[in-house]
């Protein structure tokens, strides 16, 4: 669940943790996986992990041995409610200019 102490843009400000989503976003992955992508421990990699499901960007699940990680879409939801507002704002300011542009070249 999407926890309320974890800020998402703080979350995916550290690059190993945005690495860690570009990662997820091509496919599941296991911890081990993931590991191999980055030079520190693994304690290190699955701290960034931790951060990443407690803030609702990543599940993890057991299969046998292996713990696969997988997107989710909680973490993102405030993210793209903020960016949507700035959607709205450029989609204004472009269709100003269309009409300013358009008025000018009649």
């Amino acid at each position: 669940m999407n926890n309320p102490q974890f800020d998402p843009f703080q979350i995916i400000a550290d690059p190993s943790r945005r690495k860690i989503l570009e990662l997820l976003s091509e496919e599941e992955m296991t911890v081990n996986s993931l590991v191999e992508n980055f030079e520190m421990s693994r304690p290190a990699v699955s701290k960034h992990i931790k951060i990443l499901q407690e803030g609702g960007f990543v599940s993890i699940r057991n299969q046998g041995r292996e713990r696969i990680c997988s997107l989710r879409h909680q973490g993102f939801l405030q993210i793209q409610e903020w960016l949507s507002n700035y959607e709205v704002f450029w989609a204004n300011r472009l269709s100003r200019l269309q009409q300013l542009l358009s008025k000018n070249s009649d």
